[in-house]
């Protein structure tokens, strides 16, 4: 499964669908098209409602089929917040913003990291496991993650990491930022543009525990095992190559 092209689908290519097809509430989705592997025996994963797929705006289906296509599986952070279409377009646009830009000197282990850290000082188990399997998928190491959920303090971090996920913290913890907050980002190559970004993840990521926390929203098994095992030698060298299509 190539969970990285989840993030992928999510690129302004797709986002940007959204504003070229006008929202069909209710549509009616042809009899030929291909139905979610979340369609078998219904699971648990929200306290509220989850949308049946002909219920849904066609926009909010066509991007639901890429990520499905692309990742392997639906995770169900897109199943659940299907229950408010226009909060699901709003939230996955900032998403996108964030997470996929290629500007700045944040790599996407970087900002998945800082998901992991703050999430988990949120004690948020859909982003924790979610995105723990991002960043096992884009850094390729398979056990930081793992040790950042137990004591960041204590993992294997590169004074640059460990600068970036101070800042993230703080911000996550509402202190109050200061000169010294920048000044000890700046020690490690990183300015003030990079410490907005890491900002806002943190922000939008507490938003986004606190909606998990709310719906009660679950993590698709599919994530715990993801990049923990090397790949298999036999997948094509395009399958293999990390961050692969438009981001």
């Amino acid at each position: 499964m190539r969970l990285h092209d989840i993030n992928n689908a999510l690129s302004l290519r797709s986002i940007g669908a959204w504003r070229k097809k006008p929202a069909l509430t209710g549509a009616v989705l042809p009899i030929t098209r291909r139905l979610f592997s979340s369609d078998g025996p219904p699971e648990k994963i929200s306290r509220y409602p989850v949308p049946k797929i002909k219920d849904l705006p066609y926009d909010i289906v066509e991007l639901m089929e890429e990520v499905e296509s692309k990742g392997g599986f639906l995770p169900n952070v897109f199943k659940v917040l299907a229950h408010r279409p226009a909060e699901f377009r709003a939230f996955f646009a900032y998403y996108n913003e964030l997470m996929n830009k290629e500007t700045g000197r944040l790599t996407k282990a970087d900002r998945e990291l800082i998901v992991v850290a703050t999430s988990m000082y949120n004690h948020c188990l859909y982003c924790v496991v979610s995105h723990s399997a991002l960043h096992r998928i884009y850094s390729k190491k398979p056990s930081l993650a793992d040790q950042v959920i137990v004591n960041y303090e204590n993992a294997d971090l590169s004074p640059r990491e460990r600068a970036m996920l101070d800042f993230a913290l703080a911000v996550c913890r509402s202190h109050t930022i200061n000169d010294r907050h920048f000044l000890s980002l700046e020690e490690v190559g990183l300015d003030r543009e990079d410490a907005w970004d890491i900002g806002a993840i943190a922000a939008f990521f507490a938003m986004s525990n606190r909606l998990a926390h709310l719906t009660d929203m679950r993590p698709n098994t599919e994530f715990y095992n993801l990049g923990r095992v090397p790949r298999e030698n036999t997948q094509s060298k395009g399958e293999g190559r990390e961050g692969g299509g438009s981001t």
